[in-house]
């Protein structure tokens, strides 16, 4: 008789499969599923798997895809229906390309379904190089901008994702670029809860974004990705995330 494995039973919640799942792999095998270039474990039939795939507005990386106009330009027009309506179409774009790609086994960067969007920091200085990845310097514009984009890329099914996007890059990510592996962002509490969270705050608390990604500096000392304060405290603590940060 062919053993029962709780992980394919569909009729199962996403919990209780991951749970069976994960309990029979190994250490070598959980370690080498944090990286963004997941591999097959063949004897338990999971694929390899990407994580990394950008979508801010288009998926035009892999391929001929919609492009459309850069952040900071949508967020020109202050039209959250429109948010809306630009990333359900990228995410349908990114499904179709995805289908494909399943076909030919075809598990290269850019061919996934996580995308690392949308970028919610705030972009007070015009010298920061990654500006135009942005909704702007406004905190609630940011805010009503970003669950809207969220709720397009994921889609409104209680129990699919179309997608999964990714809220970066968590916190107080604002430039110099040259700088981004090592400054430290020294902020006082005011400023970091009225300025730097409130976009991320609301696409995790409205829009329930799957995944969150760490900013690659340090915030008040702590690098961000290993933050106490903000992953611990804030991020899950506060605001009840559940899903992955991506590091």
């Amino acid at each position: 008789m062919q053993e029962y494995k709780a992980y394919l039973d569909e009729n199962l919640d996403f919990e209780e499969r991951a749970k069976d799942l994960v309990s029979r792999m190994t250490l070598e095998e959980k370690v080498f599923q944090t990286l963004y270039t997941a591999p097959a474990i063949e004897r338990l039939g999971v694929k390899a798997y990407n994580w990394w795939n950008e979508a801010l507005h288009g998926v035009a990386r892999a391929g001929v895809a919609t492009v459309f106009p850069q952040a900071i330009g949508l967020a020109a027009t202050f039209d959250e229906d429109l948010l809306e309506e630009v990333a359900d179409t990228i995410s349908t774009e990114g499904r179709a390309k995805f289908n494909m790609q399943q076909k030919y086994n075809d598990t290269d960067i850019y061919k996934g379904l996580t995308f690392w969007s949308p970028n919610v920091n705030i972009f007070r200085d015009p010298r920061w190089g990654r500006g135009h990845e942005t909704y702007g310097e406004d905190p609630y514009l940011s805010s009503r901008l970003g669950v809207r984009f969220v709720e397009g890329i994921q889609g409104h099914d209680k129990k699919y994702m179309k997608a999964a996007a990714c809220a970066k890059h968590f916190a107080v990510h604002s430039g110099p670029e040259d700088l981004r592996h090592s400054f430290n962002a020294v902020v006082s509490k005011q400023d970091l809860y009225e300025t730097y969270l409130p976009a991320f705050k609301a696409c995790v608390q409205e829009a329930k974004v799957e995944s969150v990604m760490g900013a690659y500096n340090r915030t008040n000392g702590e690098p961000c990705c290993g933050s106490k304060t903000l992953l611990k405290d804030i991020l899950r603590g506060e605001w009840g995330f559940k899903g992955h940060v991506t590091s």
